[in-house]
């Protein structure tokens, strides 16, 4: 398939000392090669923020 699961965290929670916020989303491996970036709500932070693809 060409769709894969992604986890995305939250980039700027571990500079504050908050607990990350994750999110999982898919991605199309063939279309988009590079790593996920999105803008998602961080409850902890309470603001929207960076979120990039870790490991998984």
């Amino acid at each position: 398939m060409p769709r894969e699961h992604v986890i995305i965290e939250c980039t700027e929670a571990r500079k504050e000392g908050k607990p990350a916020s994750r999110y999982m989303t898919t991605r199309n491996k063939k279309l988009q090669t590079e790593k996920v970036e999105k803008m998602k709500y961080n409850h902890f932070l309470k603001r929207r923020t960076l979120h990039r693809e870790i490991k998984g």
